[in-house]
């Protein structure tokens, strides 16, 4: 029972992808579900930031996946000295901020969607209204 988001976002924390599957899915493997849109849509991002719940051989597929681009994939982790207290740590907090912003719809503040495309959708949208409101 669950559901797992997966955010593929730039530097300012604008959703680029998203993919949503159930909870019984790992992380590593539900990355490699986002980071083939790479090939098709994104050829100018360079390098990725992850936390560590995406190391292992996932950074192995990325270099597999694209040789030739140049592409690298950064986990970002947290050292065991600062394991119990709060530190902000660089490149990862954008993903944190965007859920944050996320979770002020009410749609998305529980799993209200049957199926996983419409709790894409709803993702995309609310992330829609989010840009729109900093246009304005």
């Amino acid at each position: 029972m669950g559901r797992k988001r997966h955010l593929l976002v730039d530097t300012l924390g604008l959703i680029l992808h998203v993919v949503v599957h159930s909870a019984a899915i790992q992380d590593r493997d539900g990355a490699k579900l986002v980071l083939p849109r790479l090939l098709e849509r994104f050829g100018w991002l360079r390098c990725i930031f992850v936390d560590g719940g995406y190391a292992g051989e996932l950074v192995a597929w990325v270099k597999q996946l694209l040789p030739r681009r140049g592409l690298r994939l950064e986990v970002v982790k947290r050292s065991d000295a600062d394991k119990h207290r709060f530190k902000i740590l660089p490149k990862r907090w954008i993903v944190e901020r965007t859920f944050g912003w996320l979770s002020k719809f009410r749609r998305l503040s529980k799993d209200y969607e049957y199926r996983p495309d419409n709790s894409e959708a709803i993702i995309l949208i609310a992330a829609t209204r989010l840009m729109l409101a900093r246009l304005a």
